[in-house]
């Protein structure tokens, strides 16, 4: 990955953008140190008291291993959601609660979408495929085949987009260029240099510890840009109005 930070493209295949492979061989080394450091104290812990397997991230469960429904819909879901209400959302991973409070006014077809996806139970059992931990700092989520190339089978417009910032804790829509939304969204766990190009719609209200955490883990190929180290899934998503 270059050191130019790169931008969340969700609804398109990831490897047609160019990573940074080589690493310095000091930090290579300090990073293979650092697994080797969290392998061992996990196998300590299990073996002095049996409990439930984790993954790299202290306190991450192993997944229940059901898969998501992969349902599609031809066309953006009918508003029905009314933006004048506050919305609310939980997103329950294997590694924690993270509640979301949900920007309805400023982008009513964002939240409407992902209210609907929610009550479909579409992200339900899906991977968050794409860690960033140079430059853009996000957790990447809501691809039902994990690849960044998936989506609902519609796309909508950008929302809120005058003077937006990305500072820690929030939530925006990843996509693959002006209006092209759909189910892949963002969650920032550090303050974030990203252009005004996607659309934010709510907030962690709590659990940034949950995210925070994922994030330490890096990613798998010990790269800036790649798949979380752990292994983060939805066992479910839901959303309603307060």
């Amino acid at each position: 990955m270059s050191s130019v930070p790169q931008f969340p493209q969700p609804e398109t295949d990831r490897n047609s953008t160019p990573v940074r492979k080589q690493r310095k061989a000091l930090r290579r080394a300090g990073l293979v140190a650092a697994g080797v450091a969290i392998a061992i104290l996990v196998t300590g812990r299990a073996a002095a008291a049996p409990e439930p397997l984790h993954t790299t991230a202290p306190g991450c469960m192993t997944s229940s291993g059901a898969q998501p429904n992969g349902k599609q819909w031809p066309a953006e879901p009918a508003l029905t959601i009314d933006p004048g209400y506050p919305y609310a959302a939980t997103l329950q991973t294997n590694c924690g609660a993270i509640a979301v409070d949900l920007d309805a006014a400023r982008a009513p077809r964002t939240v409407n979408s992902f209210v609907f996806l929610s009550g479909e139970q579409y992200f339900d059992h899906t991977r968050c495929h794409r860690l960033t931990t140079e430059g853009i700092f996000v957790l990447q989520c809501g691809d039902p085949t994990g690849t960044g190339s998936g989506g609902p089978g519609y796309r909508f417009d950008d929302e809120n987009l005058a003077g937006a910032t990305y500072p820690a804790g929030t939530v925006a829509m990843a996509n693959a260029g002006p209006n092209t939304n759909g189910s892949q969204f963002f969650l920032v766990y550090s303050d974030s240099r990203l252009p005004a190009n996607y659309t934010p719609f709510g907030r962690v209200s709590a659990g940034m510890d949950v995210l925070q955490n994922i994030a330490a883990g890096g990613t798998k190929d010990g790269s800036g840009d790649g798949a979380p180290s752990t292994d983060v899934v939805f066992e479910s998503v839901t959303a309603q109005h307060n």
